[in-house]
């Protein structure tokens, strides 16, 4: 949500911001609504003060025994009763469409964030490792069910397109993975872990900003309640409705879970192999702050996130998303892409935004000082420290050798029992 306030004193900001994301003349519109309902609460309060005098009037009226005046001035009241009554409504009717536009329109960009409508105008930060050189490198789909330990058919016959069956040494691998990005977040990086719900109903999807214009991306039940599409919902919502003690800032929290999306926008994209699934798993990374705490918690989130890529040796990028890529509720993001030679380019592994306010409005999450009267909303920031699927996925590819065979990288053979190589034996 939007500070309606900081909207009046600033409405070209707030335009420029939403004309980049299709939304042109929603700050008027918005600014619009917002007289509309002082003017209807004025006329409203106008009109009680009116009756409270009226009131006064008749109980005058009535001591002094004209009957006349009182009956002409009781009159005057339920007159003034049924405008009211218009007022109240009207108010109510603005205050709602009001309140579902604020909702609709995403987070402003933070300073510094570059101008562009898309993917290409985003700005590459640093590049870390040399992509490997690999002759004819094969696609992770073909490499894993080469090895018999991937199949995508009897997740089909099962589940329908975007789903996948992972067995022996990859099942393996994908629960070494997450347990490796957990222990070094909780252990190294000081995040607290957390099992969290994975449904959730539906004032914990729009206060992260899932909701309302993201249900298609969702999965429902049929009780009303969401799967979660990211533990950034759970986690973030842990906050919710919460005045948190200033001294206890940050919290760092974590969870391994599985994720649920339905991609209804991705129709033809990534239709073979596990980047685009409706269900994998994802080490999350959530942090609640002190607005100003949360610029530089920003930074270290991603250097977290860069940790795992580092210590899995895995060539990568990290770039500045610029206006028109960012998502909904973010106002700076930063996204982390690993090489996959299959495709010779960089894939996003990782996103990490910092939400500011805007989810903390949402959910009403505050922090107050000790010996303060007054409140403040925290900032919220989240991350993928990382996606387990497309992790795996890149593992297959960059240590793959001629023959199929799957290198282990070294800072996983502990999780993997010691084993150094994953081949068609399972």
């Amino acid at each position: 949500m939007h500070d309606i306030r900081a909207l009046r004193d600033t409405p070209d900001l707030f335009e420029k911001a939403w004309a980049a994301k299709g939304r042109s003349g929603a700050a008027a519109q918005a600014i619009d609504l917002d007289l509309e309902v002082r003017t209807a609460r004025t006329a409203s309060e106008s009109a009680q003060a009116r009756r409270n005098d009226l009131s006064r009037r008749i109980g005058q009226a009535k001591a002094a025994k004209d009957e006349a005046e009182a009956a002409r001035l009781l009159a005057e009241v339920e007159a003034l009763k049924a405008e009211a009554a218009g007022d109240a409504e009207r108010e109510k009717a603005a205050e709602e469409a009001l309140r579902d536009l604020l909702a609709s329109l995403p987070n402003l960009p933070a300073a510094g964030v570059p101008e562009g409508e898309d993917e290409s105008g985003n700005v590459e930060v640093r590049r870390w490792g040399e992509p490997f050189s690999i002759q004819s490198p094969r696609n992770h789909a073909d490499l894993g069910e080469a090895l018999g330990l991937m199949d995508f058919e009897a997740a089909a016959r099962m589940s329908g397109a975007r789903f996948v069956v992972l067995k022996g040494r990859l099942a393996r691998l994908e629960r070494a993975l997450g347990q490796f990005m957990l222990d070094i977040q909780t252990l190294e990086h000081g995040y607290t872990e957390v099992s969290p719900p994975l449904l959730v109903r539906d004032a914990a999807a729009f206060g992260t900003g899932q909701l309302p214009k993201f249900s298609e991306d969702l999965f429902r039940t049929t009780d009303d309640r969401w799967l979660i599409p990211t533990a950034e919902v759970s986690l973030t919502n842990l906050a919710r409705e919460q005045i948190l003690a200033a001294e206890t800032l940050p919290l760092r929290l974590t969870a391994l879970t599985p994720c649920f999306r339905s991609e209804a926008g991705a129709s033809g994209r990534d239709t073979r192999g596990m980047i685009r699934q409706h269900q994998f798993y994802k080490v999350e990374l959530v942090s609640i702050t002190e607005p100003d705490q949360s610029d530089a918690e920003h930074e270290r989130m991603v250097s977290c996130a860069e940790a795992v890529l580092k210590r899995l040796e895995l060539p990568f990028r990290t770039m500045l998303l610029c206006r028109g890529d960012m998502g909904f509720s973010a106002r700076r993001t930063y996204d982390l892409e690993v090489w996959l030679p299959s495709e010779g380019r960089y894939r996003e592994i990782s996103s990490c935004s910092n939400c500011g306010d805007f989810q903390a409005r949402r959910m009403d999450a505050r922090t107050k000082s000790a010996g303060e009267k007054g409140t403040r909303f925290v900032h919220t920031l989240n991350g993928s420290g990382l996606a387990v699927g497309r992790t795996l996925v890149a593992i297959l590819e960059n240590y793959q050798d001629e023959g199929g065979r799957i290198a282990i990288p070294q800072a996983l053979q502990p999780y993997m029992g010691g084993l150094t190589h994953i081949d068609a034996a399972g």
